[in-house]
């Protein structure tokens, strides 16, 4: 075991080796995206064809639903169909009921983010309702607050005991760095962010929930990511699931919609501190 071991270290130490592994997996990515990419219409087609309510659910990884049409970068499974969140989606305008994705959109660009969202606007039908469920940012600044809730130090104990067993000092701010680095995080966004971005696109009534609720009996209890984390109530204290609607009266104009913006938004201001969530 030592030994083995020992090769192993040495093999790591090895750029060439390293940059070989890379180069193999990416390749082997590669292939499997474009096998997806050539596969997916008739996975698409026989979707459409057995489900009356259109449902899409985008950066599946493991997490599948049943009666959804479950997609993913790299699909983990036959059963799960290739689609880039961040490019043009293989859906006709307004085709799609729902469009769900959970700790998906923290982990592209906000620019990337935004097209992403256009996508989904574009694609759901007036009345479409799209939920996406996402880390709050305003948990992680929380968590430097002098006097912490229980559910605070809950969060930073288990966060540095499952993730960063070595730190047994200022765990907050390895935790809070840990949040925006691991797992290809890129944008993190707070409750007004996300919601001035969807009205900057076009839906309306956005609303909150805690990860699994909803009003909408195709919304509830959807959710995996706490099950995935091995704890449910991290997942409840660091993450919000946020809900909106594409108007009655949609604008038809998809090139429009699908366009993706150039710049943030300009009606994104500084964080109100009336509107931080309750956490605990």
């Amino acid at each position: 075991m030592k030994i083995k071991g020992s090769i192993k270290r040495l093999l790591k130490r090895s750029s060439f080796i390293v940059d070989a592994v890379r180069t193999a997996r990416a390749g082997a990515e590669d292939i499997k995206k474009l096998y997806g990419f050539m596969i997916r219409s008739r996975q698409i087609e026989r979707y459409f064809s057995d489900s009356a309510i259109k449902k899409v659910q985008l950066g599946t990884s493991h997490s599948l639903i049943a009666g959804w049409l479950n997609t993913d970068l790299l699909p983990s499974n036959p059963e799960v169909v290739y689609l880039d969140a961040t490019r043009r989606f293989p859906f006709k305008d307004s085709t799609i009921d729902y469009v769900f994705s959970e700790h998906v959109i923290e982990h592209v660009e906000y620019q990337s983010g935004l097209a992403m969202l256009r996508e989904c606007y574009r694609v759901l039908k007036p009345g479409g309702k799209i939920r996406m469920s996402t880390p709050d940012l305003r948990v992680l600044v929380g968590l430097f607050s002098s006097e912490k809730t229980a559910s605070q130090n809950f969060y930073i104990d288990f966060a540095t005991r499952k993730f960063l067993p070595d730190i047994t000092y200022c765990k907050e701010v390895f935790v809070t760095n840990n949040a925006f680095r691991a797992w290809g995080h890129q944008f993190l966004y707070d409750r007004q962010t996300i919601e001035t971005t969807m009205r900057t696109i076009g839906f309306e009534n956005i609303r909150y929930y805690r990860p699994g609720e909803s009003d909408d009996e195709n919304l509830r209890g959807i959710e995996s990511h706490g099950r995935v984390m091995g704890c449910e109530e991290i997942n409840q204290f660091e993450a919000f699931a946020v809900e909106g609607d594409v108007p009655h009266m949609k604008e038809q104009n998809g090139d429009a919609v699908a366009k993706p913006a150039s710049a943030v938004p300009s009606e994104i201001v500084s964080s109100d501190p009336e509107a931080i969530a309750t956490t605990s």
